[in-house]
């Protein structure tokens, strides 16, 4: 593959990973919500720490391997989480902000290392509601793009260097016998990228990435403090990613019938909760029916401690 085709295929890609560690679902890490997705805490304070690495390779449109591209990726979210009191259609209102920290090594047959903060998510709105068996939240997430971006060089970029909106709807259903299934659904709106570039020193491009809908999702089996399950998640791009107001095809090069994002992830997943309220929680999560972005491997610790 020529090095100007290498660098459009894996600019395009890039576009579509997150700034949260190169890991293959936009601005959001997607399989984050997993046990517990749709039961948002009771009213208080709650710090959550996400931690884990990422590795892949970039594919195409027909689900193949790219030559000379790879990601392998640290990252480290910082999540706090307000629940009130106040209730809004009888639910508990809340908010909460998430700050990544990544370090991140892409390589394209020459490989660059970059470690900084990705881009800023902010809820202003969350409502909760519970019964004795039933979760569910709604929510609107806001997608800031805080996160270094190198144009031209997507070695070099961990934010996405645009804005997103993406309304979310959360549920998880908790059983007598200890049997627990929670889904987390999101759509995900981008503004333009206007400062795309193919290649260093080449024209800056507005470039429009596609809206996708995704989820996370679990089912698990809790056994007193501990809990064992599967979990993983979903994406689908609905929408094609456009440069200059043109379709962009599965392969680089081409302009034809456009480029859409898949991806399906599952595997294991463990979580430990202790008698003062710390949840502990432990997972892999193996992507495979990727087309037009990376595939690879996500192992993740996540920590949920009320404050």
């Amino acid at each position: 593959m020529k090095r100007s085709r290498l660098y459009l295929a894996v600019a395009l890609a890039a576009l579509s990973l997150g700034a949260h560690a190169k890991e293959g679902g936009d601005q959001y890490p997607n399989g984050a919500e997993t046990w517990l997705a749709g039961a948002v805490p009771p009213p208080g304070d709650y710090f959550i720490n996400y931690f884990g690495h990422y590795g892949g390779k970039l594919r195409d449109g027909s689900g193949d391997k790219v030559d000379g591209t790879s990601v392998s990726a640290w990252f480290d979210a910082l999540r706090w989480v307000h629940t009130s009191e106040h209730q809004t259609l009888g639910g508990n209102w809340g908010w909460h902000v998430i700050l990544p920290v990544v370090r991140q090594t892409v390589d394209l047959g020459g490989s660059k290392t970059t470690t900084g903060i990705g881009d800023l998510t902010i809820n202003p709105f969350i409502l909760s509601w519970h019964t004795k068996n039933w979760h569910w939240a709604a929510a609107l997430d806001i997608n800031l793009p805080t996160g270094e971006y190198k144009s031209g060089d997507p070695r070099r970029s961990i934010g996405a260097n645009y804005w997103s909106v993406e309304p979310i709807f959360a549920v998880t259903y908790m059983g007598d016998d200890g049997w627990e299934v929670s889904a987390k659904f999101m759509y995900n709106i981008k503004s333009e990228n206007k400062d795309f570039r193919v290649a260093p020193g080449t024209p800056k491009l507005d470039y429009q990435s596609g809206d996708e809908f995704h989820m996370d999702y679990l089912v698990g089996k809790r056994f007193g403090e501990w809990g064992v399950g599967i979990s993983g998640y979903y994406l689908k791009q609905l929408t094609n990613d456009e440069i200059e107001d043109r379709k962009i095809a599965a392969n680089p090069g081409l302009w034809s019938a456009g480029r859409k994002g898949e991806v399906f992830a599952v595997g294991p997943s463990v979580t430990y909760t202790t008698k003062a309220g710390m949840h502990f929680i432990g997972q892999w999560q193996h992507e495979t029916e990727v087309k037009n972005r990376f595939g690879g491997d996500k192992v993740w610790l996540k920590l949920i401690v009320p404050m």
